[in-house]
């Protein structure tokens, strides 16, 4: 979901995005221990955050949901980050870094005086165990339902089955690291902003068995480290994950290399349900929450909360999956389900103000975006007349939505299934509706292809539209199963191509070539719409800048 970004200009797309100033919490406790030097907010007590839903895990290097890394965020450094309120690159655990003229070694100089919550140091060695364990994965860490990241991002691992992005990392000495890569892309080392990519202790990885990653039936068992130990360098250490509560608590990094957090601890209480999360911080169980549902934003506003809105930088999509019904291969039944979602009326009616519909995969802010691609206008008839062209009249199709969850592209999955299935039946289409929470079994199965549709979504990591087309369908063995059809080894091929080409202005005429393909010839899938998620918060909060990538750290936040 995030990423970072260097300031190397020549691959760095334009976002556009403006820096959102610093927002005002609130807070339940006082603190005793007074003031910080800087008179910027009080130092001490506890700031509770409404979680949408539950983390996964707390390795986030096995992540792939929003929830586990916006408690990763307060726990893990990269060795980049972003510029508060931006998608902005920018250092961090790195202080500075710079390519070969072949932009295929990367030289990291690292900061110095740092540890890891078990009192480790971080070191170019550290830098190195991390790269290597990523690409060592064995057995069931290479499968992209548990290292989604690390396939979409630097593809095969050591075993040699795929390419891999990732040749080697030495240790020119103790604060300087040096990457190697097997080829050129625009996306590194933008990627090492992710909370995927954070720096880890080889010691606690080791002592705890990090990569000991089991099958177990259609999911996964993960090891200690993953639930118990998580050890990163960042100003919130691991404290516990009451699963009978539905808490999990951070406490302060007392020995944190930069700017202490002001506050003690931070608590994510998990509240799926969005009016419940609204009356938690009316009631001041919670100090603020994310994405509240557009109907309360005034009321909020006008409750004396802040209601922060970020720009749109996400897509939401209507997911096909080609490999369960053979209907699906087909273009025109695709087309069909183009045209008769009301994907206006849908947007209008269910999502926040400021909320477009999405005629691509990515915004307008990203470098590759171009207006000249297919339109599918709502047209029922024209749904079914394709339908009847396609030989595919009477279709049923096993519509997944989840629940115990809400998303910044997608604030009410319920209500937004709702919409769209009744479009659907308006066509003649008949719906089999399936339901699983997020973390419950929904990605799982989405992943692992047993929808034949789907809601699901987006929010960038980067302004590289690698990181949105690239990510969706730069691997034929996607959840969309476009291997299935003779363009998809095309389409993937296309799109590492246009990674890999160092010219700017060239690389973004590809894009555009091929966001015109995907939409016009291929329509792997259905974009809906770009929407500005929201965060609210306490008045008397301060320290928390909302951020485009769902990035907000809680270190600098305070409570009074």
């Amino acid at each position: 979901m995030l990423q970072s970004r260097t300031a190397r200009s020549r691959w760095l797309a334009a976002i556009g995005l403006v820096g959102v100033s610093a927002l005002a919490l609130s807070a339940c406790a006082q603190s005793e221990r007074g003031t910080d030097s800087a008179g910027s907010g009080k130092v001490g007590g506890t700031f509770t955050f409404g979680a949408a839903g539950a983390p996964k895990l707390f390795d986030p290097f096995y992540a792939t949901d929003g929830e586990t890394f916006r408690v990763a965020r307060q726990m893990f450094e990269g060795l980049t980050t972003f510029k508060p309120g931006t998608a902005e690159p920018a250092p961090e655990l790195a202080e500075s870094w710079s390519p070969s003229t072949d932009g295929l070694t990367w030289t990291f100089k690292l900061k110095q005086n740092v540890k890891f919550h078990d009192g480790s140091a971080f070191d170019a060695a550290a830098v190195c165990a991390n790269f290597d364990r990523w690409y060592n994965q064995k057995g069931a860490g290479t499968s992209d339902a548990v290292s989604q990241y690390y396939v979409d991002n630097f593809g095969g691992f050591s075993d040699g089955a795929k390419p891999s992005l990732y040749k080697s990392c030495s240790a020119k000495d103790t604060n300087t690291a040096e990457i190697v890569l097997t080829a050129v892309t625009s996306k590194f080392p933008d990627i090492l902003g992710l909370p995927s990519f954070s720096m880890q202790s080889p010691t606690a990885l080791k002592q705890y068995d990090a990569d000991n990653v089991q099958a177990q039936g259609d999911s996964f068992v993960f090891p200690a480290y993953a639930t118990d130990h998580p050890t990163g360098t960042g100003p919130f250490k691991f404290g516990a994950y009451d699963k009978a509560n539905n808490t999990v608590e951070l406490v302060r990094n007392d020995d944190y290399h930069g700017n202490k957090a002001k506050l003690d601890k931070v608590v994510f209480r998990i509240i799926p349900d969005e009016t419940a999360r609204k009356q938690a911080l009316q009631s001041g169980d919670i100090d603020g929450y994310d994405f509240p549902a557009a109907a309360d934003w005034d009321g909020l506003k006008k409750a004396g909360f802040n209601v922060a809105i970020r720009p749109a930088f996400n897509v939401m999509y209507f997911g096909i999956n080609q490999s369960g019904n053979p209907a699906l291969k087909d273009l025109k039944v695709r087309q069909a389900l183009a045209h008769a979602i009301n994907r206006e009326q849908l947007v209008k009616s269910q999502l926040p103000e400021g909320a477009k519909v999405a005629d691509e995969f990515i915004p307008e802010t990203v470098g590759g975006y171009t207006k000249d691609v297919t339109k599918y206008p709502y047209d029922v008839e024209k749904a079914k007349a394709l339908l009847t062209e396609a030989g595919a009249t009477g279709l049923t199709l096993k519509f997944y939505w989840p629940s115990e969850v809400t998303r910044p592209y997608m604030p009410s999955p319920k209500d937004i299934y709702g919409a769209i299935a009744a479009d659907l039946e308006k066509a003649g289409i008949k719906v089999e509706a399936i339901t699983k929470p997020w973390n419950g079994g929904y990605l799982t199965d989405v992943d692992q292809k047993v929808p034949d549709v789907f809601l699901l979504g987006w929010t960038g990591d980067t302004g590289s539209a690698d990181n949105w087309i690239g990510t969706f369908f730069g691997n034929p063995e996607n959840r969309f199963s476009t291997g299935s059809s003779p363009w998809g080894a095309t389409l993937a091929a296309d799109l590492k191509k246009a990674d890999s080409t160092p010219d700017r202005d060239a690389r973004l005429k590809a894009y555009e070539a091929l966001n015109k393909q995907i939409m016009g010839e291929y329509l792997p899938a259905v974009p809906i719409s770009h929407s500005p998620p929201a965060l609210v918060l306490k008045s008397d909060v301060k320290g928390i800048t909302p951020s485009p990538l769902t990035d907000e750290k809680f270190g600098p936040a305070s409570k009074g």
